[in-house]
């Protein structure tokens, strides 16, 4: 990791108004911000190590754990609930063994709730990566999960 983060240094000056974009970088080259490089960019920025997690903390697209090569986003806004975004996501937290917030052990899905993802026509609606479900049941969020899991295609729906 050290030669990683020296690479990504090596392309800033080192000033304080450069945190975000080094957090921005570091987070692309290793898919999240361990502590480790945290502590190092505060290090390199001459900053308080508690000024950097709290940048990383407040900014919802910084990511202090691994993520999973598929993220899941669950819409839990105003017509998913009514229309039964709960239920939807208890299925999908049994389906992969995870609560909302959290990573398969495989580190295949991240499995998050979301606000609103645009598309109240189709509510409840998931999406995993950029392909949007919707229109779900428990029932058929478990077969879109199992089905994507043995690299079947998914799409729009």
């Amino acid at each position: 990791m050290d030669e990683r983060l020296d690479a990504i240094f090596a392309s800033f000056k080192g000033e304080k108004n450069e945190l975000i974009p080094i957090l921005q970088e570091v987070q692309e080259e290793l898919g999240y911000l361990p502590d480790e490089a945290m502590r190092q960019v505060a290090h390199f920025l001459r900053l308080p190590e508690s000024k950097v997690f709290g940048v990383a903390t407040f900014y919802a697209r910084f990511h202090l754990q691994p993520r999973g090569r598929h993220i899941i986003r669950l819409c839990c806004g105003t017509a998913c609930h009514v229309r039964g975004a709960r239920k939807v996501s208890d299925r999908v937290k049994e389906v992969l063994a995870v609560e909302v917030g959290q990573t398969t052990g495989d580190r295949k899905y991240t499995f998050e709730q979301v606000a609103c993802i645009g598309a109240c026509g189709l509510a409840p609606v998931m999406t995993i990566d950029e392909k949007t479900f919707g229109k779900l049941t428990p029932d058929r969020a478990k077969e879109i999960l199992t089905s994507y899991g043995d690299g079947a295609e998914g799409g729009r729906e």
